[in-house]
């Protein structure tokens, strides 16, 4: 008679856990490396690496006590190593554990009602919360002192909170983002952001310092050659323009990072009207002037609507993107300054046929003393500030900065305004 053949009480066991705790295993490790170079990827990886394991350790007890032996029945060899293997998997679930709740960022799993699965070290030093006490709490209820209530409230998912108060660490700020994963469920992670905040502010003040410094001795050096007439010393008239330019400019650039210091610790704008017609009236003069004829100028407004914001920053503003236009075109090109209604509420446009701009500068237009040609800006007098503060007056305003551009072809430098920002025109104000 042929042997029975016995079935191996581990196959089980080996086959339903070696693959999930190798996969939670590896993702871990990815992330840690992740981590210490820096990228990005650690996020999305440590939320699946984080979910594998709290569900790999809710389902081990259930599986483990399902194949483990009655207590009565004798002990034989296959009965040890199957309590062997399972004394190792439970080991190595508790050590991915123990890994996870050493992050540095704030980690909370959340079922489909934001209630509390299960949250890290971190998040109960920065959220303040508490485990077992707040695990099946609903976490905006028990955050509902702070503004991340509110945020969770108003779905979270959409857009990360930047620089808000951590609940747990009144002293410290937190970026906090809420994703989805598996089934309906949710992670919420938190960074502390308070050392690249405190950071940022000491670069603001330093240059809003050393700008206010130089703003008098150029104000002085540049007097003294307003003083000195060339025609006293024939061949020092070439140095003495140059040195006049120069100052000048010089002047300029102290002004723009005043501008942006400014700019950048101004969280509001005391609102407004402001009267587009008059507004692009001003403009196209102001290109007219800097033009000096060797451009045609042209203003097409058909909006029939008002801003609401400071006239101040938003004439700066506007004012930069048409002295650009006027730089960058070569003699002979043309400037169409354009205000119109949109979809989403209604675009302020700058138009020009100059040199253009590679796709690859694009993404990096806006940051402070950017140059696609350093030459050409220099040629040109501009300080390599304007769009910077264009970007900060219009994030003032909630709205954004789009830029078209083809080498050889010319740019367009579009404002979009939301409709909270628009306003029907007064009768002294009606557009032409």
């Amino acid at each position: 008679m042929p042997p029975t053949s016995v079935p191996n009480p581990t196959t089980p066991v080996r086959r339903a856990w070696t693959l999930p705790v190798a996969l939670a295993a590896g993702l871990l490790a990815g992330m840690l490396l992740g981590w210490l170079a820096g990228g990005r990827v650690v996020l999305g990886v440590a939320i699946v690496a984080v979910a594998e394991i709290v569900l790999l350790l809710t389902r081990f007890g259930h599986v483990a006590q399902s194949i483990m032996p009655a207590p009565a029945r004798a002990a034989t060899p296959r009965h040890d190593h199957l309590q062997m293997r399972t004394r190792r998997l439970a080991s190595n679930l508790r050590d991915l554990r123990r890994t996870a709740s050493q992050l540095p960022d704030a980690v909370v799993l959340l079922d489909q009602d934001q209630h509390v699965r299960w949250c890290n070290h971190a998040a109960e030093t920065l959220l303040g919360l508490r485990l077992p006490q707040d695990r099946g709490v609903q976490l905006r209820q028990r955050l509902q002192a702070s503004e991340l209530a509110g945020w969770l409230q108003q779905g979270g998912e959409r857009e990360p909170l930047h620089d808000t108060i951590a609940p747990g660490k009144p002293d410290s700020q937190i970026s906090v983002s809420l994703l989805p994963f598996g089934r309906r469920q949710q992670v919420l992670l938190a960074r502390d952001t308070s050392h690249v905040t405190r950071l940022e502010q000491m670069r603001r003040d330093f240059v809003a310092n050393v700008s206010h410094e130089l703003r008098t001795p150029l104000t002085v050096i540049h007097g003294y050659l307003e003083l000195i007439d060339p025609e006293d010393a024939p061949a020092l008239a070439p140095v003495l323009g140059e040195m006049r330019a120069q100052s000048k400019r010089m002047g300029q650039i102290v002004e723009d990072l005043l501008t942006l210091s400014r700019l950048e610790t101004q969280h509001r704008v005391e609102d407004e009207r402001v009267p587009m017609a008059p507004l692009l009236a001003t403009l196209r003069k102001e290109a007219e002037a800097l033009s000096q004829g060797r451009h045609a100028v042209a203003v097409e407004a058909d909006a029939g609507l008002d801003l609401l914001g400071s006239p101040k920053d938003l004439h700066s503003a506007l004012s930069n993107l048409v002295s650009n236009a006027v730089r960058y075109t070569p003699a002979g090109g043309s400037i169409t300054i354009r205000w119109r209604r949109s979809d989403d509420g209604a675009t302020y446009s700058v138009s020009d046929t100059g040199y253009g701009i590679p796709a690859s500068h694009l993404a990096r237009l806006t940051e402070r003393f950017y140059r696609v040609s350093s030459s050409r800006s220099r040629g040109t007098g501009g300080t390599g500030l304007g769009l910077s503060i264009v970007k900060h007056v219009l994030n003032l305003h909630q709205a954004r900065l789009s830029i078209e551009s083809e080498p050889g072809h010319g740019s367009t430098f579009a404002c979009h305004f939301s409709p909270e920002r628009l306003l029907a025109p007064t009768a002294g104000h009606d557009e032409s």
